[in-house]
């Protein structure tokens, strides 16, 4: 019996991604000790928190942080699991980032305020951009980045690939990003591309880093996934499984509402690995107004 021929998506099905509603809506991460991270992120880095919840039930805590209110702003949303103090980054994890017009001054408050500065603020090498590394308290790396008056401080999450021009593809024809910028430095040997939804200074984008010959890392058990908003979780989980057919990467939850919360949501892993959450819109709306 012959096989049947592979179905064919629809050119407005391919589409979708670009003309679908997206932002980039939270990054999910694990950490030891919840209160700590929270008195951390208000006090050393300005963010507010914006709501915590306990489910004794299933042994976790999460609290959610950000510049401005979920609604508009990208988020961090971390867990705590009862009686976990401590995770592995892994190798793959690069940094989020933060926008500030004065690194110098926010990285001394962070410092006071128990921040490990891992470099300290000035020119990049090469150029004229005024950056700086600081750690949080469970070791999760953030670059301070001087940039005036921005509708979105919290401004990158970076994860390391193993083939830049591949990943680039699969995020643009799997989720609609637009490739903002790509910088390659052969002398110091990666290439980095931003990817997101709309122009770098307006918007969080995700920070994809090549290093030259190294395509495997360690994921650890530490960063979780990026969660991104959609007006239909269903045509977009379709266009996705589409690309991880040609590209790579999967599926690994099929749309739906998750129980008890009815807010419809669909995962997958891009071709390293990392984990994405689509969000439909509306639901996401209904559970900010319930919380």
């Amino acid at each position: 019996m012959a096989e049947a021929p592979p179905v064919v998506p629809s050119e407005e099905l391919l589409e979708w991604p670009k003309k679908d509603k997206r932002r980039f809506l939270h990054a999910v991460y694990r950490v030891g000790d919840l209160d700590r991270t929270i008195k951390f992120y208000t006090e050393g880095f300005g963010m507010k928190l914006l709501r915590k919840r306990d489910i004794p039930e299933e042994k976790y805590s999460n609290a959610f942080l950000g510049f401005g209110p979920e609604e508009s702003n990208f988020v961090v949303e971390l867990t705590y699991n009862y009686g976990v103090d401590k995770y592995d980054i892994g190798t793959g994890f690069g940094h989020f980032a933060i926008a500030t017009p004065d690194v110098y001054k926010f990285v001394e408050n962070a410092r006071a305020k128990g921040g490990n500065v891992t470099r300290e603020p000035g020119p990049v090498k090469g150029g004229s951009s005024v950056i700086a590394f600081v750690k949080d308290p469970d070791g999760y790396s953030f670059e301070i980045i001087q940039r005036g008056s921005t509708p979105e401080p919290l401004c990158q999450v970076m994860l390391r690939v193993g083939d830049i021009e591949h990943s680039i593809k699969f995020y643009e024809k799997a989720l609609g990003m637009k490739l903002c910028r790509k910088i390659d430095r052969p002398e110091q040997k990666y290439t980095l591309a931003m990817m997101g939804f709309a122009d770098e200074y307006e918007t969080t984008v995700l920070e994809l880093t090549y290093n030259y010959g190294v395509t495997e890392y360690t994921k650890g058990n530490a960063y979780a996934q990026v969660a991104i908003s959609t007006d239909d979780v269903y045509k977009s989980a379709e266009v996705v499984n589409h690309v991880t057919q040609e590209l790579g990467g999967k599926i690994t939850r099929q749309p739906g509402p998750i129980p008890g919360l009815n807010t419809k949501i669909t995962s997958f892993l891009d071709p390293d690995g990392w984990k994405t959450v689509l969000v439909d819109n509306e639901d996401f709306l209904k559970e900010l107004g319930n919380a």
